[in-house]
Formats: structure tokens, C-alpha cells, sequence
């Protein structure tokens, strides 16, 4: 076989079409040996005889792709130090575009003899290790274009890949599961009919399902335990040999942007697959433990963790920071996604232990031409110390608002001292974004997401019900502002049945009623349940999966009709925030942007705020309200609306605001009556607003 110099960039396995270029970088290594694998499992290895700034390199020509690799790295190994080279373990490329297989789980996966954490194994690991794949980079994109969805006219919709397709009966079985069933027709439309704009995927970076898991029957459903950054998961495509899930992945892609919905990836880049110190060595523990992971300052044989995964990436080193940022441009230039979700985000922006606002890793992103152009959300927690950062992020970044979801439950089951809050939250959150020059956009909000109670547990259940995750119910949190509304779990009583269908309306309206960015969990809009376990993260089975045969056809229409109202009128997807100062109407008469108005019709006064306590409040949106200019610099407007809020456990009798806010409405929504007619309304009518339930009124006159 010929072995050519090469080039040290780009890193990883790069095929022209004559052969393949092999990069890796390790600047603790002393000698890095290429293996090459042929069906049968037979290993060659290859010397890599160059080395320019601590990468080594070479070019096989007349390899191909669909050829299966590794490495091994032979250096220092003293874990003591932080150093863990140890040739007898191979290694996937941290570059691989794609992985072959899954983890057999072995002792000589480990890097120390079992027993002796000292005492390095010379156990080969090959043939428990997936091999990293060369792949081919040609791919007919078309005419694919980003869709671009402004984040204000953004609906969003967290999904995962095997879970949203596994059990819909009309994908075909080989297609159930697969980045080709995201992109069957079937699940393109039912998106479309919920006016979704973007579809956020789970983890489909290739990630390892855990020791302990498979032990006890499990796996990593969710895939938030990544070992391979620019490679989809193999198990989520119809045919993943030979690196043929990069073509599935980017044909979805495809498809998905034809019917003008963009893609977002949940990327987990705080840490990886191979845990703390008495983890395996399956990649960058084996090829340079020190600048890959963060290690503690007194003890570098230990790693700093502020993931409670065992360990945290440590993007102060430039290669590792090079890594994160490479596979976020891949991600957009070859596989074309339109943004991404970074699992706790704050373990990125540690400077020391401080949670650093303008750290280097956000510096780079907000200079990168690339990625600055694309979505950025952060999950801005992590369990480190000052890890709750709702808020905190740069202005280019948007956020899970955390805030958003907790005040909007709390409001709905009628906890005290939320009304003050529960008014900031629907209109933006303008406490948390306004002074750093954000918009209501800032903040995605949500009720519901992976990780917790579905929208239907939500209301059924107080407690979590994790016994299925074989850690005696512990798992979870345990505080989940849920109330299953008189009997936990199902039941056959007619009331409550009903009520916490009024419920489910009530948060879904709210949601998407809402300023800011609404994202919708897969399968609450169809009632999907997890029998009260609100930690599914194992659970890769019909406990997770969404069900399509029994769905809350009810619930789906309602669900589509209020998306209908959200995308129709701009009030709802304001770009700025409001201020509450008059505006000059066609009439001559002036109105604020919004009115907030007790259930009696007076105007609220600091003093109502004051109480702290309610159950029930007026809004009023004022379509002429809109300051934020069109495209060419025309003025905006829009239809004005009433949302009355009655989260009292009983009826409330709201009075209209007088004729100057409009002297004619009509009823759109009413959570209490799915099925009620357009009603007619007149300013200063009394109208009685069923307990626990919402009213929607359009101004006509």
C-alpha cells in the first residue's frame, strides 16, 4: 500500500475521489499508527509518518469509501498526570463523519486492568470497538436552500428521530425509526398542519449506550452520551453500513427544507461518552486526555464535571475549541441544518468555575461568518455552580426559558404569587432579555419538553412513576409543578377527564398565544402519555415512542386551529417588545401597545399588581400597536385582541373594556367550549368565563 505525506487539514478522513487524506491531531502522543479494517475484521496497521502541529497525517490513495478505521496513540501513560495513551485500546477518529456500529461491552474497552485503576491493560479493544467509517462527501443537494424563518415567525418542535416515526402505521416498518421516516410525507404534513417551522431533533451526533444500561436491559434512548461529533447516529438510519447514514441524514434534510421546515440539532458538546477517571478509553481520552477534558487543578488523575456525567469537554484548549467548532460548520456547510440546541450551554462559557457571559468559545462563534448566520439556542443551565443562566446568553443567542414554563404551570393550577410573572412571561419576558438589547424572541418557550412530564402526564399525575428505570423511582426531578386534577394517573371519572382536557388546551393556547418563540413536544398535541415517568431518557420502547393510534383528535384540531390564529396575526410574533405607550389608531384615537384590565373591566393599577395573588386577568393586544416596520420600511398592523385568563376554580364574570378599545369582538377560542360558535360581543358586556379555562376575542369594530 502506498503511504503518501498528506495533509494536516482538514482533520479526520477526507476522500477526492482518488483517495483518502487521514488527519489526527494529539500533541502528546509519540507515534500514531493508522488501522485499517477489511470485511472480515482484519486489521492492517499503518505508521503515520508525518507530524505538523501535533497533527499526524498521511494519504492511502485508492482508499475508498465505506473503508473502516481507527487509531491507536502511543504516548505516556500516567494517569496520575492526566495522561492516558495506551496502544492496546484502538480509537475512533474524533473526526469520523460516520460509525458503524454500537459498543460491545468489554473490560478491554477499559484502559486499566480491572481491579487495578494503575495498572494499564493490554487487553486489545478492536474488535468491542465500532470503527470509524470513511464516507462519501458528493451528495445531490438540488436546489436546497436554507429556509430562513425569521425567529419571530417561528414555530418549533422538539422531536426524536426514532420516537416521532417508530409507530406511525402509515411509514413503512423499514422506514419506522429512521432519519428517512422524519422525512416521510406523512410526517412532513402532519408538521405543516401545525404550522411548524423547524424541527429540533434530539442527540444524533453517534453516541454510546451506557454499561450500566445495557446491563440492565436499557439503552440511552435520548442519546445525550456523544462520542462522535460529526457523525449520525447509525441506529436512526434505514441502511447505516458503510457510512450510507450521512446520505439518509442529508436527504432528509432535503426534504424537510422542500416543504419549508428548518432543522435544529440538540448537540451535547459539555461532554462525552467516556465518563470520569474509571471510565472506558474509546477516542479522545486515548489520544489526549488533557486538552480534551477539563481535569482537576490538584489532581489532574480526576475530572472536573459540571455535566454529572463524569466529565466536562475543556473548550479553553484551542484544539478543543477547534473540534466544536469544526463539527458546528460541518453540521451547516455539508449536512445543511440550520441551527442548533446546546445541551447545558453554561459548561461552554466556564472561564475557571465562573459561568463567563463573554468566553472565548462565544467570542468565536459570534465572529464565525458561518455560524453566526444560523440558530443558536441555549439550554442555559448546567449543575455546576451559578448554572442557572436564564437570561445571561450573548444577543445573537436564544434561550430555553425555563422561567416561562415554570410561571405558566404555577399560573394554570393556581398557585399564589404568579400573576405579575405569568403577565411578563406571555409578553416576552422582557425582565429577562429587554435591557441587553434582545427581543421577545429570546426566549423559546415551552411547558413541556423531553425532559420531564408530556403535556397529558402534566395534568394527570403529581408524582413521577420511574420504577420502569430500575433505580427505585430516584431518577427525576421531583418537583414538576403537576396536578392531576382529583386522581393520579388514568381514570374513568367523567370531571376529571374533562378537566384536565380543558388543561391541556389551556397550556397549549397559552403557548402559542404567547409572545417569544413557542416549541411544542413531540406527541402533545396527539395526548401522548408516559404513564407518569418523566425521565423516559432509557426508555427506548412504546413507553417513549409516540403512539398515532390513539390520539386526542380533539386536542389535535384545537392545537392546529389556535397554530392557524398565531401564523395569521403578527401580534402574536411581535418583534419588539411592548411598552405600553400610546399609539395613534386610524381613528385619531390613541392606545396603548397592550392594556391589562382586571375581571370588572377597570385598568389595572400598580397597586393590583401589588397583591401578588390572582387567578384571573385581561389582556388586551392592540393590532395597530405594531411599531416594528415591513422589509421596504411600511408600517404594520394587525387585528386586536382580548385574551381573558380565569385560572380561579370558579366561574368569573369579566366585564369588556369600554367602546375606546373597541366597540364590537368575537369570540375565537374558548378552551371550556371546543365546539361554541362565534359569539358576538359589545364593549362593556358581561361574559362568564368558565373555571380553569381561556377566551380569545378578535375585534371586529
Amino acid at each position: 500500500m502506498q503511504v503518501w505525506p498528506g495533509h494536516r487539514y482538514p482533520l479526520g478522513a477526507i476522500y477526492d475521489g482518488m483517495g483518502t487524506n487521514f488527519a489526527v491531531f494529539s500533541e502528546v502522543a509519540d507515534a500514531v499508527e493508522l488501522c485499517l479494517f477489511d470485511a472480515d475484521g482484519a486489521e492492517r496497521r499503518i505508521p503515520l509518518p508525518e507530524v505538523d502541529a501535533f497533527v499526524f497525517h498521511a494519504y492511502l490513495p485508492g482508499i475508498e469509501p465505506g473503508q473502516r478505521y481507527g487509531y491507536r496513540v502511543h504516548g505516556p501513560y500516567d494517569p496520575a498526570r492526566g495522561l492516558r495513551c495506551n496502544p492496546h485500546k484502538l480509537l475512533i477518529d474524533p473526526y469520523a463523519r460516520a460509525i458503524d456500529g454500537d459498543i460491545t461491552w468489554d473490560p478491554a474497552l477499559y484502559g486499566y486492568e480491572w481491579g487495578d485503576p494503575e495498572r494499564m491493560s493490554t487487553t486489545d479493544s478492536a474488535r468491542f470497538l465500532p470503527k470509524s467509517v470513511v464516507v462519501n462527501p458528493y451528495f445531490d443537494w438540488g436546489n436546497d436552500r436554507p429556509p430562513r424563518v425569521a425567529y419571530h415567525n417561528s414555530i418549533v418542535y422538539e422531536a426524536h428521530v426514532k420516537g416521532l416515526t417508530m409507530r406511525h402505521p402509515e411509514i413503512p416498518d423499514d422506514l419506522r425509526g429512521t432519519y428517512a421516516g422524519i422525512a416521510h410525507p406523512v410526517i412532513i404534513e402532519h408538521l405543516k398542519s401545525l404550522g411548524v417551522t423547524a424541527i429540533e431533533l434530539l442527540p444524533v451526533h453517534h453516541f454510546v449506550h451506557d454499561h450500566r444500561l445495557t446491563e440492565l436491559g436499557l439503552s440511552n434512548y435520548w442519546g445525550y452520551n456523544s462520542i462522535g461529533y460529526f457523525a449520525p447516529y447509525h441506529g436512526y438510519a434505514a441502511t447505516g453500513r458503510h457510512g450510507q447514514q450521512v446520505q439518509e441524514f442529508r436527504a432528509m434534510v432535503k426534504a424537510l427544507h422542500s416543504a419549508g421546515i428548518e432543522v435544529i440539532l440538540d448537540v451535547v458538546y459539555n461532554h462525552t461518552a467516556e465518563g470520569n477517571h474509571l471510565g472506558p478509553t474509546l477516542c479522545f481520552k486515548g489520544i489526549d486526555n488533557s486538552h480534551y477534558y477539563r481535569l482537576d487543578d490538584q489532581d489532574p488523575r480526576y475530572y472536573t464535571d459540571y455535566t454529572g456525567c463524569g466529565n466536562s469537554l475543556n473548550v479553553r484548549s484551542p484544539h478543543t475549541l477547534q473540534l466544536v467548532m469544526d463539527s458546528l460548520r460541518y453540521w451547516v456547510q455539508e449536512m445543511h441544518v440550520d441551527g442548533f440546541r446546546f445541551d447545558l450551554a453554561p459548561t461552554l462559557a466556564r472561564e475557571g468555575n465562573e459561568v463567563a457571559r463573554l468566553s472565548v468559545f462565544f467570542e468565536v462563534v459570534q465572529q464565525d461568518p458561518v455560524l453566526n448566520q444560523v440558530k443558536l439556542i441555549a439550554e442555559p443551565w448546567d449543575i455546576g455552580p451559578g448554572g442557572y443562566q436564564v437570561g445571561n446568553f450573548p444577543p445573537q443567542w436564544t434561550e430555553w426559558n425555563g422561567k416561562y414554563r415554570d410561571t405558566v404551570r404555577d399560573f394554570w393550577r393556581t398557585q399564589p404569587s404568579t400573576l405579575a410573572e405569568f403577565a411578563s412571561r406571555i409578553c416576552g419576558s422582557a425582565d429577562l432579555y429587554q435591557d441587553d438589547g434582545r427581543r421577545p424572541f429570546a426566549s423559546i418557550n415551552f411547558v413541556t419538553c423531553h425532559d420531564g412530564f408530556t403535556l397529558n402526564d402534566l395534568v394527570s399525575y403529581n408524582d413521577k412513576h420511574n420504577e420502569a428505570n430500575g433505580e427505585d423511582n430516584r431518577d427525576g426531578d421531583s418537583h414538576n409543578r403537576s396536578w392531576n386534577h382529583g386522581a393520579e394517573g388514568p381514570t374513568d371519572d367523567p370531571d376529571v377527564l374533562a378537566l384536565r382536557a380543558r388543561q391541556r388546551r389551556n397550556l397549549m393556547a397559552t403557548l402559542l398565544l404567547s409572545q417569544g418563540v413557542p416549541m411544542i413536544g413531540h406527541g402533545d398535541e396527539l395526548g401522548r402519555t408516559q404513564k407518569g415517568n418523566n425521565n423516559a431518557y432509557c426508555q427506548d420502547n412504546e413507553l417513549a415512542w409516540v403512539d398515532w393510534e390513539n390520539v386526542d383528535e380533539q386536542l389535535l384540531a384545537f392545537t392546529r386551529r389556535v397554530a392557524a390564529i398565531r401564523t395569521a396575526h403578527r401580534v402574536f410574533r411581535r418583534r419588539k417588545f411592548f411598552t405600553g405607550r400610546p399609539v395613534r389608531r386610524s381613528s385619531g384615537a390613541s392606545l396603548p401597545d397592550l392594556g391589562w384590565f382586571t375581571p370588572d373591566g377597570r385598568e389595572m393599577t400598580m397597586e393590583d399588581w401589588g397583591h401578588g395573588f390572582g387567578h384571573s386577568v385581561t389582556l388586551f393586544v392592540n393590532g395597530e400597536g405594531i411599531r416594528e416596520r415591513g422589509p421596504q420600511g411600511e408600517r404594520r398592523s394587525d387585528d386586536s385582541f382580548l385574551l381573558l385568563f380565569n385560572a380561579h376554580w370558579e366561574p368569573t364574570n369579566f366585564v369588556l373594556p369600554g367602546p375606546e378599545f373597541g366597540q364590537k369582538w368575537q369570540s375565537l377560542v374558548n378552551t371550556a367550549d371546543v365546539e361554541e360558535k362565534l359569539t358576538a360581543l359589545t364593549a362593556g358586556d358581561k361574559l362568564t368565563v368558565p373555571e380553569r379555562s381561556l377566551v380569545l376575542l378578535e375585534r371586529t369594530v
